[in-house]
């Protein structure tokens, strides 16, 4: 595969990382979708599968490049480069918009999912009795999921590690938004928000010759949490991917049909009118993190009127349909390269 990449494949690999980080960390939003849509769904869940047994041998036995090309190091590297990047560049750019053009953002949303929604059911054929059933079930689940409240925030370091195993869900099953599970757990703040400014202000300390954070408690507790939570992230992502690559080569028709499932029921997540309920300070106001973007704790869905600012928004959805089917076009381009 890696020798069929061209320099053109290797940078928009970059940039679907991109797009997969910034999705993750928006609640409602998976970035399992992204990599469905954009053609590399498959060869994500079966590299991360190359993480095992024989791969540790390969570390351990210090065969570097053998362990690189084993588990597609290449492809994997680029499109963590890319999350990485998007953590500390495209996210933040998203929290601004969010936090100003929010009814715009959210139908932007909602128009990709509909429009992943289309790309997956359209070159789906194997509609049975297991299917539907299996497509009821899942849209359930993710309807369900969207109405429930969220637990109280909770940095015990067994607790951080599960919601790290749990997180890795978007990016392994397209439909689920692991930052939105965050929520419902209580730890987005904590996990999404607070660790990572500590890692972002120690790095600029670092940087600036300043060490004193060493003496700070508070930091090296959130630099603590992150470390766990990261471990148990990449738990998780090895672990769902080799049972998503089980159940993708033995069930395909009921994996797909579930995944059109959760998508269809993370319509409720995005739904892009709704009033946002914010983490309250002490004074009743918004709580802040420390770009001054306001701590999402949940949403409150409605049902809009009909004026100016819902036919922006209507328009903005048709926009993340574009979106969607431009990028099914070049990921569809690349698989018939490929081949």
């Amino acid at each position: 595969m890696e020798s069929t990449r061209t320099l053109k494949d290797k940078i928009f690999l970059i940039l679907k990382g991109l797009g997969m980080g910034a999705a993750n960390k928006v609640p409602g939003v998976s970035g399992g979708v992204v990599a469905f849509v954009a053609g590399f769904y498959e060869e994500f869940i079966y590299s991360l599968k190359k993480v095992n047994k024989k791969a540790f041998k390969l570390l351990i036995n210090k065969r570097f490049k053998s362990f690189y090309h084993y588990i597609n190091g290449r492809f994997l590297s680029l499109l963590f480069f890319g999350m990485i990047v998007s953590y500390f560049s495209i996210s933040k750019v998203l929290d601004y918009l969010i936090k100003h053009y929010e009814l715009y953002v959210w139908s932007v949303f909602f128009g990709m999912i509909i429009g992943s929604i289309y790309y997956i059911n359209k070159d789906f054929k194997d509609w049975n009795f297991k299917t539907y059933t299996t497509l009821a079930i899942g849209i359930l689940i993710g309807v369900s999921i969207s109405f429930l409240n969220p637990a109280k925030e909770n940095d015990n370091l067994w607790f951080v590690f599960f919601c790290g195993i749990i997180s890795v869900s978007g990016m392994t099953l397209p439909g689920f938004s692991g930052s939105f599970i965050l929520i419902l757990l209580g730890n987005y703040v904590l996990l999404l928000v607070d660790s990572v400014n500590a890692l972002s202000d120690t790095f600029f300390d670092i940087f600036s010759g300043n060490f004193s954070f060493i003496h700070n408690a508070q930091r090296l507790r959130m630099l603590q949490v992150l470390a766990v939570f990261t471990l148990g992230s990449v738990t998780g992502l090895v672990t769902f991917s080799h049972i998503l690559s089980y159940i993708l080569k033995h069930h395909k028709s009921i994996t797909l049909s579930a995944i059109i499932g959760f998508i269809v029921g993370s319509l409720g997540v995005v739904w892009p009118w709704k009033n946002t309920i914010y983490k309250l300070t002490n004074s009743g106001l918004p709580m802040l993190d420390s770009t001054g973007t306001k701590i999402v704790l949940n949403y409150e869905r409605y049902i809009p009127q009909l004026n100016t600012e819902t036919y922006y928004a209507i328009a903005f959805i048709f926009i993340g349909i574009a979106i969607v089917l431009a990028l099914e076009y070049y990921g569809q381009k690349t698989r018939n390269i490929n081949e």
